[in-house]
């Protein structure tokens, strides 16, 4: 039976079958990284999400049919403070930030994008289908931008449906409106498109002037550029459907006269830091590279996916615990097996099609580790071990060995296998002879070696005490 994949659309708030525009080549954009400073853990969550998806798409239409493109911002004000701040060229700071970037989410298990633009090649660049400043051009040619005081604006009055995605109204924008409106504003709520650029700021020739784009254009000329003019998924955090992914609508549609740009609108939900909003002045602040120092990047991807991607998510210390002891567990069971891998379990694929239940999923990789541990033995064991990892696999879990994993473990300590396999036989052996004294002993040699014994039913295994 083929499989039916049904996703939450944000712009109609209801779940649907998803079927592309093109089966050959089903086409999805994702919101990436502003480049100034440490990813932190709330960055982690899109990231892993919607690698998560992208698997997903894969399998359901083949690797060479799915165009993953993640965006990268190397153009912006928070860049600009953060370079004159240390001192450097914005040029080094955004090389720098996005290479520990690419390194900590690679460390998460994520393939990479088939392509991960950089909005400052896409201001100017005549061999693309489109860029920012044609982007512009043309929305100034159809009515629906203006130029003002060396400003180019949006006219969201142009865009009878504005506020659709977030569901809500020009009337109801402009009443809650806080910030101060400029004076050259037809409406509060019209957003910038090019700006000028101030001395020592990137700047582009224009032909409003030498400056730079806004931050929402960036991601219509992009995805334009890569995806054409509608394409299938657009996902990103939730915090981005107001004002950024309402104003990529306004522009995409108004410029290339399109009654959508996206056909799904996916979107993450927020994330919680031990039950509070992560800031810095709280000390709850948590970087990606702080937790790799503790925590295998499995692990960390894991506890992410145990919660539903649209759910609120609260991250805790007891959380990747839980998740440690699960992998542990897991890779207890498929252990160093290299043999080729089978093939991803029905009803772990049928959780995985609802709206990427990855809870649910998670609980299908729990039922066959459940049956494992139950009576299989011979063949239909080794069916079991190889559904267990192909299914993981998908997830980007169970990628590597038992012994890789427990080597990745920052906290692990290095200790010698062989000793502790001749170890754990003689301890076998004193308990048969009923020499209970010389295997209390060794048990107590392999914990001072920091190894701890479980026994059970199937023989003994061993972890490394944390």
């Amino acid at each position: 039976m083929a499989l039916e994949l049904k996703l939450y659309d944000t712009l109609t708030r209801s779940k649907r079958v998803f079927a592309p525009l093109d089966p050959t080549n089903v086409r999805m954009y994702v919101c990436g990284p502003t480049v100034y400073d440490f990813a932190h853990i709330g960055n982690a969550r899109p990231v892993i999400v919607f690698d998560a998806l992208f698997r997903l798409l894969r399998h359901v239409y083949g690797e060479a049919h799915v165009t993953y493109v993640r965006n990268v911002t190397d153009v912006d004000d928070k860049i600009n403070a953060r370079a004159a701040e240390r001192g450097v060229s914005i040029r080094a700071l955004t090389e720098e930030t996005y290479a520990r970037f690419k390194e900590d989410v690679r460390a998460l298990g994520c393939l990479e994008p088939t392509v991960e633009p950089r909005a400052t090649e896409y201001v100017v660049n005549p061999s693309a289908k489109i860029d920012m400043v044609r982007l512009i051009e043309r929305l100034i040619a159809g009515g629906n931008a203006y130029v003002a005081e060396g400003h180019v604006l949006f006219a969201v009055s142009t865009m009878p449906d504005y506020g659709k995605l977030s569901r809500r109204s020009l009337d109801e924008m402009e009443a809650g409106a806080r910030v101060e409106v400029a004076p050259y504003k037809r409406h509060p709520m019209d957003f910038v498109l090019w700006k000028p650029s101030k001395p020592g700021e990137p700047a582009w020739d224009s032909p409003w002037g030498r400056g730079r784009p806004g931050w929402h254009i960036e991601c219509s000329a992009m995805s334009g550029a890569l995806l054409g003019e509608t394409f299938d998924i657009h996902g990103g955090g939730i915090d981005l459907v107001f004002p950024h992914h309402e104003n990529e609508i306004a522009q995409s549609r108004s410029a290339f006269r399109t009654p959508m740009m996206a056909n799904f609108w996916l979107h993450n939900g927020f994330l919680q830091v031990e039950g509070e909003k992560m800031a810095k002045s709280l000390g709850n602040f948590v970087t990606i590279r702080d937790l790799l120092k503790d925590w295998p990047g499995e692990v960390i991807r894991l506890n992410m996916l145990r919660t539903h991607y649209r759910q609120p998510m609260d991250w805790t210390t007891k959380g990747l615990e839980e998740s440690r002891k699960v992998l542990a567990a897991w890779y207890e069971i498929v252990g160093d097996d290299t043999e080729p891998e089978g093939h991803p379990d029905p009803q772990f694929l049928h959780a995985l099609c609802d709206d990427l239940n990855t809870p649910a999923a998670v609980t299908e990789l729990h039922r066959i580790a459940g049956s494992l541990r139950g009576h299989a033995s011979g063949a239909a064991q080794l069916a079991l071990k190889r559904a267990l990892k192909a299914s993981a696999m998908l997830l980007g879990l169970l990628t590597q060995t038992r012994r890789e994993f427990i080597a990745s473990d920052p906290r692990a300590i290095n200790v010698d296998e062989e000793k502790v396999a001749s170890l754990i036989q003689a301890r076998a052996a004193a308990r048969r002879a009923r020499n209970f004294a010389e295997s209390d002993r060794i048990r107590d040699e392999l914990a001072r070696m920091g190894v701890v014994l479980k026994d059970g039913k199937d023989g003994t295994t061993w972890e490394i005490a944390r």
